[in-house]
């Protein structure tokens, strides 16, 4: 009999037009994913106005969505992994997902009190935080393994482009249509949606473990059309990969993965504690060290532009060297800048600075995701990836109100920007420690390999 390692040859093939398919539907997605997220903001003056509410109820309304995200990752990333055995892949889940984000956000834009918006904003949460890990884990699927990082760095770097696309628009549509404009394009999803379920591929794992060998075949053909396909191939994966999870939250824990799941939770923690503090506070701490509304928003600029730099080169340089050590200079780098801001330099410098800040926080987060991807197998990754961002999510709710307090403490400026280099600092340490503790394990197995020869 005739087998085949669907993971090798992905692990080994080329940029293909299926490559290209799963990268660019998955950036739309993610672009859309962004762009959602985003619109609050953008609508918010007009919103607050229209309906006569505080900023108080305002940061609540805003913060339902990022609550939502935070179960809608937990439930659906572990769904994706647990249900995969009744036959529900990963490619249902997304459509599930898109549906959910994209039409509750629709209702946004008909919602006629703070009650019912802050309800349906949730809703929406619940598809945006689902999304992304199943969308992170296809893409690290069918990526190439010397590609790997660089492929889901580049098609996680829509999240950034379908933010500012969100700013554009707003900037254009708002003042002649009003708020409700921005929510009811956040429809487009659903109309494209046939088309994304026709174009985007199944988790070829997925195929595998159900024995759908022909579709599993048809597939790698397209990866790699010099594969000899005979009547009775017969395709497999890696060991880790072959059997569908049982349990796969509890996998997390298991063979000896506890400690380095936990390091996993408390970086992507620190890294969206930052994200958070930095794009909702960064323009009233630089107007607290003296700059004028202006200059500040480009420093907002500055900071998702080197974000997105940040991602994307930082993916492509782990590919190269090692991705535990550029996330390592990347988050060192980001808490130096931060702590440099605490000092009074030229504004080219400053700029630099806070774009270096971007990279560390928002590519960080990136990489970190694009890590976790790698490190865990096939049948638990959604979980993994899905666990770490719902614990994330927190640090994202709690990030903006941490800032808010050191600002109402009306302590010198400096100590505002030494604060946030704490955590990335704290990111640092854990990232080194999953990377000596991959490497231990590593040098383990192989000698219990080499002892049993």
């Amino acid at each position: 009999m005739n087998t085949l390692n669907a993971n090798e040859i992905i692990d080994h093939a080329k940029l293909k037009g299926i490559h290209w398919r799963v990268i660019l539907l998955s950036a739309l997605i993610i672009i859309f994913d962004g762009y959602d997220l985003v619109i609050y903001g953008v609508a918010l003056p007009k919103l607050m106005q229209e309906w006569q509410i505080d900023p108080m109820t305002a940061g609540l309304l805003g913060s339902l969505a990022l609550f939502g995200m935070m179960f809608g990752a937990i439930i659906f990333g572990s769904l994706s992994d647990k249900l995969e055995k009744y036959g529900f892949s990963r490619k249902k889940i997304i459509a599930v997902c898109i549906v959910i984000f994209s039409g509750g956000t629709v209702l946004c834009g008909y919602a006629n009190s703070p009650q019912e918006f802050g309800v349906l904003r949730f809703i929406a949460g619940l598809g945006l935080g689902g999304v992304m890990p199943n969308v992170i884990t296809l893409m690290t699927e069918y990526a190439p393994k010397k590609l790997r990082s660089t492929l889901v760095s580049l098609m996680f770097s829509g999240y950034a482009v379908g933010g500012m696309c969100s700013a554009l628009l707003g900037m254009w549509l708002v003042p002649l249509y009003g708020w409700k404009i921005m929510f009811i394009l956040g429809g487009i999803p659903l109309l494209l949606l046939p088309v994304i379920w026709k174009l985007l591929p199944e988790s070829i794992d997925y195929l595998v473990r159900q024995n759908k060998h022909d579709q599993a075949l048809n597939i790698l053909k397209q990866i790699d059309s010099t594969i000899e396909i005979q009547a009775n191939t017969q395709v497999h994966l890696h060991q880790e990969n072959q059997q569908a999870s049982q349990s796969p939250l509890k996998d997390l824990f298991s063979e000896n993965r506890g400690l380095t799941t936990l390091l996993f939770w408390a970086s992507v923690f620190m890294a969206l504690v930052l994200v958070y503090a930095l794009g909702n506070w960064l323009p009233k701490l630089m107007i607290e060290a003296g700059y004028d509304l202006s200059t500040s928003l480009v420093f907002l600029f500055a900071l998702n532009i080197g974000g997105m730099l940040g991602a994307i080169f930082g993916g492509f340089f782990a590919d190269k060297f090692s991705l535990p050590k550029i996330l390592g200079i990347l988050f060192i780098s980001g808490a130096i800048s931060l702590f440099l801001l605490s000092y009074s330099l030229p504004t080219f410098i400053l700029y630099l600075c806070v774009a270096v800040a971007g990279a560390a926080s928002i590519g960080g987060q990136i990489l970190l995701l694009a890590y976790m991807s790698q490190y865990y197998a096939s049948n638990i990754r959604a979980t993994g990836l899905g666990m770490a961002l719902g614990v994330g999510r927190l640090g994202a709710i709690l990030g903006p109100i941490l800032c808010g307090w050191l600002l109402s403490l009306k302590l010198p400026v400096q100590y505002n920007f030494i604060a946030l280099s704490i955590p990335c600092a704290i990111a640092v340490v854990c990232v080194i420690a999953i990377h000596v503790r991959n490497q231990r394990q590593t040098i383990k197995v192989f000698k219990d390999n080499k002892a049993s020869y």
